[in-house]
């Protein structure tokens, strides 16, 4: 796989960089290494390949610290680039026809002028209905940037991150550029990073990345909040207390439910039921009734408990947290705002080691994975971690991302959301 990554690499940037009004640099083989342009295939010419998704998305390479001062520079470019384009005429709109390399249709005439636009494809073809090799790398390039896999295939969520419009995208960039600026003036040099629209965390040392995760977040409906808090202890295969959010939407009506049928909703998930501190039996709780409101609800550790082995914990009053996750599949995914407002971390070991600098190493960790012990480690340098909001920025290499508008905060509509 690794060799196929260095490929895919090259290929990207044998292709013009998307730069803010300036040539490529010197280090462009490190094009769109936030992206998460660095690792797949070189070639993805026979459909889609979901194995290939899940690997790019759950693996995203380190890149660039999205709240670095460095970032508001090429932002602000980004803004200049963007009112050129709008007030030049903005952006084709690309037909519904998915396509892939090697496809010959009237709808490659339009998604090139639209790449071209943008800045992903440079130079005319002599058959622009075609969609050759120069084309393939532009939609890679695109994709990557948008928080796609870069499968080369314009798919349905490819097409639509394409059509929104310029202006919605001018008004996102303006929007994040006062984010992005009140977060840089506050981040310290070692800190972690949720950034939601891009369900990814960031673990940050003197303004470089030391790790990216894949994250999942809140779904829209139950988002994941905005906050700043300390992380403070790491819980190893923790006893998970379910929040209210879980216990009012999902365990009662799953109860209710599996109570008409008989069955227990406790008993099936292993799940303990507590009033005034003393156990519940299972039998005695009527689903359909108030009780269950005023009880609390806890999951021993084990392969079932959704909090994995470990548990990430930081003062705040919205009862969330960060965990493992026993669904490694949800990593994979392009969509990644499903959860009930808690963050998951993929290959949250790796975190969980950087965490613990000076104090436990990765061998410790993994023993405590393996071992299943239970066992609560307190910081003893606290951590500072922020939950933020951040969906178009540009970074020093030119590359401008943009990530979906999951939670509609950009004040844009559902246009931006709709991939």
């Amino acid at each position: 796989m690794s060799s196929m990554r260095g490929e895919l690499v090259a290929a990207l940037v044998a292709g013009t960089v998307l730069l803010i009004g300036a040539a490529a640099p010197a280090g462009a083989q490190d094009f769109l290494r936030f992206g998460p342009v660095g690792e797949g295939p070189a070639q993805y010419n026979a459909g889609y390949d979901r194995s290939f998704i899940r690997e790019w998305q759950a693996n995203p390479p380190k890149g660039y610290p999205t709240l670095s001062k460095a970032n508001l520079a090429p932002t602000k470019a980004a803004i200049a680039r963007y009112e050129e384009i709008v007030a030049t005429g903005g952006f084709p709109l690309v037909p519904e026809v998915e396509l892939e390399p090697g496809a010959t249709d009237p709808a490659v005439a339009v998604l090139r002028r639209r790449l071209m636009r943008s800045g992903d494809l440079t130079g005319d073809s002599s058959y622009p209905d075609h969609f050759g090799s120069d084309l393939d790398t532009a939609v890679k390039r695109f994709q990557a940037s948008n928080g796609l896999a870069p499968t080369g295939i314009v798919d349905k969520r490819t097409i639509a991150a394409l059509n929104v419009p310029s202006e919605v995208r001018l008004t996102q960039l303006k929007t994040n550029l006062t984010r992005l600026t009140d977060l840089a003036k506050i981040v310290g040099k070692r800190y972690v990073l949720v950034n939601i629209p891009a369900a990814q965390v960031e673990a940050v040392e003197t303004n470089a990345v030391v790790s990216r995760h894949s994250g999942v977040v809140g779904k829209p409906d139950r988002p994941t909040p905005l906050l700043r808090s300390t992380i403070t202890d790491l819980a190893f295969n923790p006893m998970w207390t379910l929040p209210p959010t879980v216990i009012k939407e999902d365990l009662i009506p799953k109860g209710r439910d599996m109570q008409q049928k008989g069955e227990s909703v406790l008993v099936k998930f292993g799940i303990d039921a507590y009033e005034g501190g003393k156990k519940v039996a299972p039998e005695s709780i009527d689903w359909a009734s108030g009780r269950p409101t005023q009880l609390s609800y806890r999951q021993a550790p084990g392969k079932d408990n959704p909090l994995g082995f470990l548990k990430i914990n930081f003062a705040n009053s919205s009862s969330v947290y960060m965990h493992d996750s026993p669904k490694e599949s949800l990593f994979g995914r392009n969509f990644r705002a499903a959860s009930s407002g808690c963050v998951r971390v993929q290959n949250i070991e790796q975190l969980a080691a950087w965490l613990l600098t000076g104090q436990g190493t990765a061998e410790q960790v993994e023993h405590l994975k393996e071992s299943g012990q239970t066992k609560t480690v307190r910081l003893r340098k606290p951590v500072t971690l922020y939950f933020a909001y951040v969906t178009a920025w540009a970074t020093p290499d030119g590359v401008i991302q943009f990530r979906p508008d999951v939670y509609l905060k950009d004040g844009v509509g559902e246009i931006a959301a709709a991939y």
